[in-house]
């Protein structure tokens, strides 16, 4: 799992607390930790795989909304694949990991391995959360008509250069001014798990407020193309709202108990003895809360692309084809098609006011398709009407 633990664990006097959850039952939480991602790791390639019965369809182009989802998956895969490999080494070369707890000047791999791989845990899981932020953002900016994939070069800067930065500057301080001074005190460890934890808070505090208010102003697009809210366009609202709320689901249950945790163990380092009685219930629950993690967290890239595509089902086809894949936008051929006929007549001295008022519709049609056309995967059209809106679902 992803845990600030992680990296303060490679100290050689690390504190009473990351002592207490990393030696307990370090086998077999290793063992859930590996079973756990790689489950994981399976069921979000096979989402993400083409399926077979997938009508084959002019490759459309993506939307900035539909690649950061993509981008979204990828980080969790990789994350993933990490937690995989330093689990597997723990548990195969357990003579390898003890020399991280001694101060050893002659081999130094046990100690860049336990850094490397904890680095990289930490950086993919939270280029994940400011990509996620950033689809939030997008959203919002996608209905206002103010963002479309130029915009996708901006997030790839601010992204990647926090996760890079945030996570090298916590390491340098947890790690200075050796390996070997680290968690010597407070004001090493504190700016490390803030670096650690900013972008979690991030989502959780933000992205609610942001996925709000674009359902508001989704429905302002809706009221405002005819001027009427129907039955169809509140029922297009909801189910724009229910996936939000989907989203913010999965990400508070892979990551409360990181909170609850850390929390606990944040509590039992401020004690003289955590070995004391009164506190049992403490370790007993901080222990829970880290099998919850090794647990929770690797799900997250199963959970999430459930959330986004809904589920696609086990037929894979691994022909390769030019074929549109689930995190593709729907086909620019439909968005010529409008669910809701305008009452003016189309004839051949159409004025050119009329056709203005036709491509707002359709730029609106666009713009809230992308918020929904990421469901495609699951082979469940829910909303079978002929509009470019509903397609997507």
């Amino acid at each position: 799992m992803a845990s600030p633990r992680l990296e303060t664990y490679c100290c050689p006097n690390r504190d009473a607390a990351t002592q207490l959850v990393m030696n307990f039952q370090p086998e077999v939480f290793c063992g859930v930790c590996i079973g756990s991602a790689s489950i994981s790791l399976l069921l979000t390639m096979l989402q993400l795989l083409p399926k077979k019965g997938q009508s084959l369809r002019k490759m459309p182009k993506a939307s900035s909304s539909s690649t950061i989802l993509l981008l979204i998956s990828v980080c969790d895969i990789l994350g993933g694949l990490g937690m995989i490999f330093r689990s597997s080494v723990w548990l195969g070369f357990p003579g390898f990991i003890a020399n991280i707890s001694v101060v050893n000047r002659t081999n130094v791999w046990p100690s860049a391995f336990c850094v490397g791989s904890a680095m990289w845990i930490q950086l993919v899981y939270s280029a994940g959360f400011w990509w996620l932020f950033c689809y939030a953002v997008d959203s919002y900016l996608v209905v206002r008509r103010s963002a479309g994939l130029s915009t996708i070069v901006l997030y790839h800067m601010m992204t990647w250069g926090l996760a890079v930065m945030l996570c090298v500057e916590g390491i340098a301080l947890l790690y200075y001014p050796s390996l070997s001074s680290c968690e010597n005190g407070l004001e090493h460890a504190i700016p490390h798990y803030i670096t650690t934890y900013v972008p979690l808070l991030l989502v959780l505090v933000v992205n609610p407020i942001l996925f709000r208010r674009t359902v508001s102003a989704v429905a302002s697009l809706l009221k405002g193309r005819q001027g009427i809210y129907t039955e169809n366009e509140r029922r297009l609202g909801t189910e724009i709202q229910i996936r939000f709320f989907k989203i913010m689901l999965v990400f508070v249950i892979c990551w409360s108990s990181n909170i609850i945790n850390e929390s606990l163990l944040f509590y039992l380092e401020m004690q003289p003895d955590i070995n004391e009685m009164p506190l049992k219930n403490i370790r007993s629950a901080a222990l829970i809360t880290w099998f919850i993690m090794g647990i929770l967290n690797p799900m997250q890239g199963f959970l999430f692309t459930l959330a986004f595509y809904g589920w696609a089902g086990w037929r894979v086809d691994l022909k390769w084809r030019k074929r549109e894949i689930p995190w593709e936008s729907m086909s620019s051929s439909t968005v010529g098609e409008n669910a809701y006929p305008s009452p003016v007549n189309y004839e051949s001295n159409i004025h050119d006011s009329k056709k203005v008022s036709t491509s707002d519709s359709q730029q609106t049609d666009e713009a809230i398709s992308m918020l929904s056309e990421d469901n495609t995967s699951g082979g469940d059209a829910r909303l079978t009407r002929s509009s470019p809106i509903y397609q997507g679902w």
